[in-house]
């Protein structure tokens, strides 16, 4: 994990909207198929809810990924989640396009990713993170990295550095009646 240092914590602090890569972000990368060849993926609970934190907050939750799975679809509709971007090649050109129609500058988003296809929006957001796991060039690249791997709550770590940043932890446990 990356220390938390008053740059880290001032680009956490300014984040509108936080983007997701899913295979080795949100999941563990691995694949899965049935005899039919449909797919099915394994999502952590931790993640959910902090991604759903995020969105009761006030800040917008999307997901970038390059392929295409109904199991990323019926995840983010569990969610209640409204950005969902599969099939993407162009991850940066999608966080261009969601920053253009939320009206966030580049500076307020987040992005977390794995590997090298996350790299062009990692380089554009103003916090880029990465899972534990995630593959060297990338991790070496990013401004935060998470003690979990993906899958295993890394994006849960991230919700909570953005909603601590935002000074946002004690309304969040005080909604869960541990103020």
């Amino acid at each position: 994990m990356t220390q938390l240092t008053p740059d880290l914590l001032e680009r956490a602090a300014r984040v509108r909207l936080a983007c997701f890569d899913v295979d080795g972000t949100l999941t563990d990368g691995r694949l899965f198929y049935d005899a039919e060849g449909r797919e099915s993926k394994a999502f952590h609970v931790l993640d959910g809810q902090g991604l759903r934190l995020l969105e009761d907050n006030g800040i917008a939750v999307a997901l970038i990924t390059a392929r295409r799975s109904a199991a990323v679809q019926s995840r983010a509709r569990d969610l209640g989640l409204q950005h969902v971007h599969t099939g993407v090649k162009d991850k940066a050109a999608t966080l261009r396009m969601l920053c253009a129609s939320l009206g966030v500058s580049a500076s307020e988003t987040a992005h977390m990713g794995d590997d090298l296809p996350d790299l062009p929006a990692l380089m554009l957001a103003g916090l880029s993170a990465a899972p534990a796991n995630a593959h060297p060039w990338v991790a070496e690249r990013v401004h935060w990295r998470a003690r979990a791997n993906g899958g295993h709550g890394a994006a849960r770590e991230l919700c909570d550095l953005i909603l601590e940043a935002r000074g946002l932890r004690a309304a969040v446990l005080e909604r869960f009646g541990a103020a």
